[in-house]
């Protein structure tokens, strides 16, 4: 009995050693290491960063419309606002994924362009978890564009599985590689639906064929931006 309890111990204490290490390295010399390597790079056009200034997504779309009519659209092919990301949430996303269960609300991890994290996230969940799912940020760039109505950027993907980071080693979302995908098929179901009132494409961040994103997954685009214009309510 007693070379058991020893053994448990001994189990818990190697446990907690292994958990304290992968979060050191994670959560805090992984960050700095890369937060070095990254600070002298000059952003690229149409490029988001992770808060370290690890490069993320490409900007592939943008929106035309007031604030409520971009909130309104989402809601109409189904998209929901993503919870904001806090200890609660936090924990609710990963008792989503292990237990496989739903959480339509999921919060998405903070990008930056600009100099300032997203404005609006959305997600919609494919599957009974937040395991998977098509999630999208979206930064107001410019206050008067097309019809004097905002003009939005935004990054739509693919969260095909959770996992680790294969920068950092943090918990984190791996998507999946085509962008262009889950652009058209955005732009596409707001088309659908009867939502907008035309739609262009502009020049994004470049044709690319191995893009890495802020938590080193790969990333094919043919580095347009599709913009939808919302039809005034």
């Amino acid at each position: 009995m007693a070379r058991r309890r020893v053994s448990a111990r001994r189990a818990v204490v190697g446990t907690a050693f292994v958990v304290a290490v992968w979060a050191f390295v994670a959560y805090l010399a992984a960050p700095f290491v890369w937060s070095e390597i990254e600070s002298g790079s000059p952003p690229r056009a149409m490029l988001t960063t992770t808060p370290l200034g690890i490069p993320g997504d490409p900007l592939n779309f943008g929106l035309v419309g007031n604030e409520a009519e971009v909130v309104a659209a989402f809601h109409a092919i189904g998209w929901r606002p993503a919870d904001a990301i806090t200890l609660k949430s936090a924990v609710e996303i990963g008792l989503s994924v292990v237990f496989d269960r739903p959480y339509p609300d999921a919060p998405v991890s903070n990008l930056v362009y600009e100099g300032r994290r997203q404005d609006l996230a959305f997600e919609k969940e494919d599957g009974k978890s937040a395991g998977r799912r098509h999630h999208a940020r979206l930064w107001k760039v410019e206050t008067d564009g097309a019809d004097e109505r905002p003009l939005w950027l935004g990054t739509v993907s693919y969260d095909r599985d959770a996992g680790l980071s294969h920068d950092t080693l943090q918990i984190t979302h791996h998507i999946a590689p085509d962008l262009d995908a889950e652009r058209d098929a955005l732009i596409g179901g707001f088309e659908a639906a009867g939502l907008l009132a035309e739609s262009y494409q502009i020049d994004g961040v470049g044709p690319t064929q191995d893009g890495r994103n802020g938590g080193g997954d790969r990333y094919f685009t043919d580095g347009k931006a599709m913009v939808g214009v919302l039809k005034e309510r």
